[in-house]
């Protein structure tokens, strides 16, 4: 019966937290579907590159609005109810994005998208951390970031069947302006879909047990984690009481001795993670490897093959990451992301870009990425914030992330197309950009596999900077 019942706490875990985790799958899908419509909607409207930068970056403008209002909102109205304000967005953005008649309309709808991505980016991780056990919550949260290249992949994948449809099929009225003579409109609005399961799936979440003693809910907090962890139940709720009731829960604590070290990790680590180069490879990938001498079609095939690999070597985090650690990931993965980029550079630089050699360089770092910087940014800046102040400080740990994302989407197609840069001095950046983030990696950031949430907030109390 032992056995069955840790089952039981196991399957049910795994649930809720594969529910969360479809934030993750709408953030990837919504992310990267733009590599496909990009190059339509740009001939559609004739954007130049500054406009073409604005209409990825508005999405990522819009992200910063949603990481900005979701911390304070889900410390006031509850975890779960703000992950349904999300999947509302999405599903606003991906409508209204499909039946866009203009610029602004157009740009209006990728920024409502884009808060509904911020807010998932910020709470889905946040919910998973404070609701899985110790012992498997860096899996379980890395679920989300497997969910992310699983909804990268899907856009993809995507985008080349509706492009296929669009170069063979025809249809009559509203099904021909959608599906062939503005396939973008198709690749952008299936977003609704996924959108409506993660609506449909959050009413067999429960809220965080973590958030609901924060609000003096305490039976109901206890009943949640009994199904989550029957042996530790009331031990869980007497170390959240404790640290509950230790703070002051206002955000300026995070700026006392204490909390300097994770405030250096939580606002620099996810900021270095985007300006790495990950989501210009996500964003601009067919651009890139139509520079490096692949046709549309095979850009889209090496795309799909970005996506698999993404998917692939994210499994390393989520089977490794409680076994190994926090910091062997990281410290590996950037170290391989930072040669591949460099080589990526050299190679565009001898212009010895045609056939398979670039493609295989930015597989090595898609994959470098996948299995530490992707997943392990997300695990750490959800679990080294104390109780009180943890959806705010996760807050503006997202925030930094999206303001790195930002700069790298408005200014990656100015980059790509400077003849004072070009494809070469680009990488470089991105390749000096994982410099500090090895160090910071090394020097600052501690091992938290196995210990609870209030395990890591004690370890800041007697650690100095």
């Amino acid at each position: 019966m032992e056995i069955s019942s840790t089952h039981h706490h196991r399957y049910y875990v795994f649930l809720i937290c594969f529910i969360a985790a479809i934030g993750g799958f709408l953030f990837g899908f919504d992310t990267a579907v733009i590599s496909g419509a990009l190059p339509f909607v740009v001939k559609r409207f004739d954007f130049d590159a500054i406009m073409e930068g604005w209409f990825v970056s508005s999405a990522i403008f819009g992200c910063i609005i949603g990481v900005i209002i979701s911390g304070k909102l889900s410390d006031k109205i509850g975890r779960k109810k703000v992950m349904v304000i999300s999947a509302g967005l999405f599903f606003l953005s991906a409508v209204g994005s499909m039946f866009a008649m203009n610029i602004s309309e157009l740009i209006s709808f990728r920024l409502v998208g884009g808060i509904g991505i911020g807010v998932a980016s910020m709470i889905c991780p946040l919910y998973i951390s404070e609701t899985a056990p110790a012992r498997f919550r860096g899996t379980m949260v890395a679920l989300y970031q497997l969910a992310i290249t699983i909804g990268i992949l899907a856009a993809y994948f995507s985008n080349a069947y509706l492009l296929k449809i669009a170069q063979t099929s025809h249809f009559a009225g509203w099904l021909q302006f959608v599906f062939v003579d503005d396939c973008w409109r198709a690749m952008i609005g299936i977003g609704l879909l996924p959108s409506l399961l993660f609506w449909a799936g959050l009413v067999f979440v429960p809220e965080s047990p973590r958030w609901l003693i924060q609000k003096n809910k305490i039976e109901s907090a206890r009943h949640i984690l009994q199904k989550i962890d029957s042996d530790n139940a009331q031990k869980e709720v007497n170390q959240i009481q404790q640290s509950v009731t230790k703070h002051e829960g206002v955000l300026k604590e995070l700026f006392s001795p204490s909390y300097q070290r994770p405030l250096l990790i939580g606002l620099v680590l996810p900021f270095l993670s985007q300006v790495s180069g990950i989501n210009a490879v996500i964003y601009y990938g067919p651009s890139i490897l139509d520079k490096a001498g692949f046709t549309l079609g095979d850009a889209f095939g090496g795309q799909v093959s970005i996506g698999i690999v993404n998917v692939l070597f994210t499994f390393v985090a989520i089977f490794k990451v409680d076994k190994w650690g926090r910091k062997p990931l990281l410290i590996w993965g950037v170290l391989l992301a930072f040669l591949a980029l460099l080589f990526i550079g050299i190679l565009f630089s001898l212009d010895y870009t045609q056939g398979y050699w670039i493609l295989g360089a930015i597989l090595v770092f898609i994959g470098s990425f996948a299995f530490s910087f992707g997943p392990v940014c997300f695990i750490i800046i959800s679990e080294i914030f104390p109780n009180n102040i943890r959806a705010e400080a996760v807050s503006l740990a997202t925030l930094s992330l999206w303001i790195g994302n930002f700069f790298v989407g408005q200014l990656t197609p100015i980059m790509l197309k400077s003849e004072t840069l070009g494809p070469s001095v680009t990488f470089w950046i991105f390749a000096g950009m994982c410099l500090p983030a090895l160090w910071l990696s090394i020097k600052r950031i501690p091992e938290t596999k196995g210990k609870t949430l209030e395990e890591i907030e004690k370890y800041w109390q007697t650690t100095k900077f």
